[in-house]
């Protein structure tokens, strides 16, 4: 779906009671309400918790007192403050305090007297300041937002549809704001939920539908920028030809490994086929071959000329070795474990300068090839997209990790035009922007992919779904790719937990991740 400004997502809702009769009141329901179902299933021992809804006098505050209602209604223990005075509180803001009043009875007055303590295991809900907060934050607003950034370690906080002080275009802080663990936003996400300072407040993202009709985001959005959703890639959900056989599903080629580096060629590889391809074949240092061929039986081998170092040497470039290695191959994955070796490196940017033939996917020390000479990246023949995690991106940009960090968006848009390639800028919320200036924003994934080998699957992934469905759509191919690394890496989360998690771990979830999104696609 379309990421939309605040004034979209005022005109989307506009136009939803304008054109499809679904009055505000309603719209204000089904957001408190799908609010409170997020923290009913996020939260198995909600019962024992207390809950604290801090509201203000506008609309995110009337959402708010709907989140109250319902989890009241749950069984849960709830205290809602409002930090206004209640004649300030208007429209159906109005109704639902009065809805919350009348079904519980209580209401405190955030402001008069002393400050809010919050219990040490309490889920706080952020329902102070919506999309159309303008200019910083001051007074009993403020003070709240203080106090709800200074709660213990065991508090959890939801922030509904924004975090409250976060600007909602651009992702600045506005003299102070709330930081949340997850934010439930409506309809679509705001670009301040992803640009900017905006990922160190959001937390976790959720996207909520609240009735408004897809074709209206699609119809009212005008920017270039995508959140990546399983309706986004329901091409990828049909099922395949009764007749079809593996040549149709593509060869991909992996370029990765070197002596102590195996693993790496070995997690891409096997990625590639779990991922779909026909066909893989692992071209890696002669030493090397051994241990792959007979870690995976199903993936093909070819031996690549080692330097003594047991890495790849620039004798794999004569002749026609290149050529014929290619040959037939629909996607070339490269990089994983092939070490910064000199020699090394020179045979990489070599492979990407001859890129005419194949798309090439460049990642791990495939990218570090190029560190200090990312100009050599640009090229108008062939295809190459690039996978940089944010330290390899400051290497290739000449900047520092914090600046990547900072403009995720704007950063991977430049490169992207710059070096006429598509770059996905690894970590929360990848980015995979093209040189037309789209870009997708990833959905999936969580901390416990924060390990190594993780990139080489992606690699690997990436690599194997080119190799089935060609480069027609080829950024909507590779952001598929990435949402569905986050889902098996979100899968395998959910089994083994956050810290245990390995990277051949999120191999054995792929199957799973498939039918998952097969399922949300309303395919059988």
């Amino acid at each position: 779906m379309k990421i939309l400004t605040a004034a979209e997502m005022r005109e989307v809702d506009r136009l939803t009671t304008a054109k499809h009769h679904i009055p505000s009141l309603v719209l204000m329901e089904n957001a408190g309400k799908s609010v409170a179902q997020f923290i009913q299933g996020r939260f198995s021992d909600l019962e024992r918790r207390p809950v604290i809804v801090l509201c203000g006098k506008g609309n995110n505050g009337g959402d708010g007192f709907v989140v109250a209602r319902h989890l009241l209604k749950a069984g849960a223990n709830v205290e809602a403050f409002l930090v206004s005075e209640t004649r300030n509180v208007k429209g159906g803001a109005s109704t639902n305090l009065k809805r919350w009043r009348n079904a519980s009875g209580h209401l405190h007055i955030a402001g008069r007297g002393a400050p809010i303590e919050f219990p040490e295991d309490a889920i706080i809900v952020d329902a102070l300041l919506g999309t159309g907060a303008r200019g910083p934050v001051e007074g009993p607003l403020a003070e709240v937002i203080a106090a709800v950034n200074r709660r213990g370690p065991r508090c959890f906080v939801v922030a509904v549809d924004i975090p409250s002080g976060l600007h909602a275009d651009t992702g600045e802080v506005q003299g102070a704001a709330v930081v949340a663990d997850c934010t439930v936003t409506f309809t679509a996400p705001k670009p301040g939920l992803v640009f900017g300072a905006g990922q160190r407040y959001v937390g976790q993202l959720a996207v909520s539908g609240i009735g408004s009709p897809p074709v209206l985001i699609e119809e009212t959005g005008k920017g270039n920028l995508r959140w990546s959703e399983p309706d986004e890639f329901k091409a990828f959900a049909i099922p395949r030809n009764a007749a079809g056989h593996k040549g149709d599903y593509g060869h991909a080629l992996i370029v990765a490994g070197s002596v102590g580096k195996s693993g790496a060629a070995v997690l891409a590889g096997t990625a590639a086929l779990r991922a779909g391809a026909g066909l893989v074949t692992v071209a890696t240092p002669e030493p090397v071959l051994p241990i792959i061929a007979a870690h995976t039986p199903e993936i093909m081998t070819e031996p690549l000329a080692a330097t003594r170092a047991g890495t790849i040497s620039e004798r794999s470039l004569e002749g026609n070795f290149l050529a014929t290695l290619l040959k037939g191959k629909r996607a070339v994955g490269m990089g994983p474990g092939l070490s910064t070796q000199e020699e090394t490196q020179a045979f990489v940017r070599a492979v990407v300068q001859k890129r005419a033939s194949v798309p090439i996917i460049l990642d791990a020390d495939g990218l570090n090839a190029f560190a200090g000479r990312a100009a050599e990246l640009r090229d108008s023949r062939g295809l190459l997209a690039v996978t940089p995690h944010p330290g390899e991106m400051a290497r290739l940009l000449g900047c520092t990790t914090a600046d990547v960090q900072a403009r995720r968006v704007e950063l991977s848009l430049k490169a992207a035009a710059d070096w006429n390639a598509i770059v996905i800028l690894k970590g929360y919320q990848t980015v995979i922007a093209a040189p037309d200036g789209s870009a997708y924003i990833n959905s999936t994934g969580n901390p416990g992919m924060a390990t190594g080998g993780t990139g080489d699957v992606l690699t690997g992934m990436l690599a194997g779904l080119t190799a089935q469905y060609g480069t027609d759509h080829w950024q909507q191919t590779l952001a598929f790719g990435v949402y569905l690394h986050g889902l098996a890496g979100d899968i395998a989360y959910a089994e083994m937990g956050e810290a245990p998690l390995m990277a051949s771990d999120l191999i054995c979830a792929i199957p799973r991740a498939f039918r998952q999104f097969y399922s949300e696609c309303g395919r059988g």
